[in-house]
């Protein structure tokens, strides 16, 4: 039987993860799934359809995301897991939104 992990509520970046898990569950997209690790709610994973009209199409992606402790005033790293031929699996990937490019990064942006 899995212990059940404790997390302290008035972390900012606890009460934020708690925050958007909510938001996410209530308003789902038909296009892409996201949710932390019961084991560690700083790691998500996702699931993502490939874009319409695209050689995607008709694929799902599987991946990562790591977020930091300071979450959300420092942004997550997005990592593929399920091969698609423009990324490296296990690899972080650049994005705008990305410890990649921290100075880009808005506090305001959620996991959605």
């Amino acid at each position: 039987m899995a212990a059940t992990i404790q997390y302290n509520r008035s972390n900012p970046a606890v009460k934020r993860i708690l925050q958007e898990v909510k938001e996410m569950q209530s308003n789902p997209s038909p296009d892409f799934m996201s949710l932390p690790l019961e084991e560690d709610i700083f790691e998500w994973q996702f699931a993502i359809l490939g874009p319409r009209d695209s050689e995607f199409e008709g694929g799902i992606y599987h991946g990562r995301i790591q977020l930091p402790s300071d979450y959300p005033f420092k942004p997550p790293s997005f990592m593929l897991l399920t091969p698609s031929g423009r990324f490296e699996i296990q690899k972080k990937i650049c994005l705008s939104i990305s410890n990649y490019h921290p100075e880009h990064w808005q506090p305001s942006w959620s996991g959605e």
